[in-house]
């Protein structure tokens, strides 16, 4: 038995845990801290307590802050271990989930559904589209590249499906002014979508998550070069398009429910590299609970630190994944050379 990776996983549970209370007792409505508790046990089955909790504040604990704190805690674990995912396939430490074009398809999409319709009821379901149509359009053209670097193709296709298509979205939001802010509100983040958002995400989310955990082993051994994991035995274009496929999906299934939210798939995988090594055995769980973690800290700041004004999410992620981003690209830049 693996003691220090049990050890590991077992602190990361902790530290989600423990993020979740916070994010559950904080707010701007202030809840007793005795009554959440009992009213979180009254929720258990064959359980029944009186929290002393006022019908309102019930309300605002199970319909405003759990289910919040839920839908960002699934959406920082998706995008984190989706990075994971990606960094492992692309053995670069500065991939992230939008890599393949999956931020700038679901930012076209929703910019078009919010102009063309006005309702935001179909924007998740627009986002989604959007999100596995921008990664289709990547792989397809970085697949018509032809053979040689498959990864460096793939990227290369990324970046100019993702440029092509902000072109389209910021011409169509020249073309409707008056839509501008609805559109940079989806744009900067937000987990505030309830229950309903997260029952829909979380089969696609379940999927995702549970095949690139599977893939840990593999990306260990993929990890050391395409040319020596098929030496090995291992079918290595295989692995590399199911990984992908499941990122992508985690990726999507995120944006669907939450908006574009940057930086969560590169900060997190890279700490937990550095705190507990670089096996994608260990790399993949750690990065899904501390993703989940860390976006639910992020959500805290954004809605305590103005209240009762409120930030977007991904404004937060943003101060701190940007100097994190410069960090990491001198390193990099530093083991090259």
């Amino acid at each position: 038995m693996n003691w220090p990776r049990l050890g590991a996983l077992a602190a990361g549970f902790a530290l989600l845990i423990a993020c979740m209370a916070a994010g559950i007792l904080v707010g701007a409505a202030g809840l007793d801290p005795k009554g959440v508790l009992l009213a979180l046990l009254d929720r258990l089955p064959f359980v029944s307590v009186d929290s002393g909790l006022a019908v309102v504040e019930e309300g605002v604990l199970f319909q405003l802050r759990v289910p919040r704190v839920l839908l960002a805690a699934l959406v920082g674990g998706l995008l984190a271990v989706a990075g994971a995912g990606y960094q492992g396939v692309f053995r670069n430490p500065l991939a992230d989930p939008y890599l393949l074009g999956a931020g700038a398809g679901a930012g076209l999409t929703v910019t078009l559904v919010i102009v063309a319709v006005g309702d935001t009821v179909a924007v998740p379901v627009a986002a989604f589209a959007g999100a596995v149509g921008g990664v289709f359009l990547a792989y397809a053209l970085g697949s018509a590249a032809g053979r040689g670097s498959g990864t460096a193709n793939l990227v290369l296709a990324g970046v100019a499906v993702s440029s092509f298509l902000a072109a389209i979205q910021t011409f169509v939001q020249q073309l409707k002014v008056d839509q501008l802010a609805r559109v940079y509100s989806w744009i900067l983040g937000d987990v505030g979508g309830g229950w309903p958002q997260l029952a829909m995400v979380a089969p696609y989310a379940a999927v995702s998550a549970v095949a690139l955990l599977a893939h840990g082993r593999l990306l260990d051994v993929l990890s050391v070069g395409e040319e020596e994991a098929s030496g090995l035995g291992l079918p290595a274009a295989r692995v590399r398009f199911a990984v992908l496929l499941a990122a992508s999906l985690a990726t999507a299934s995120a944006v669907a429910v939450s908006g574009l939210i940057a930086f969560v798939g590169i900060v997190v995988p890279h700490v937990v590299r550095r705190l507990a090594g670089w096996s994608y055995r260990i790399v993949l769980p750690l990065s899904l609970l501390g993703g989940a973690a860390f976006l639910v800290l992020a959500d805290l700041v954004a809605r305590t630190v103005l209240a009762p004004a409120e930030l977007p999410i991904g404004v937060v992620t943003a101060f701190v994944g940007a100097p994190f981003f410069v960090t990491v690209l001198r390193m990099t830049r530093r083991v090259d050379t």
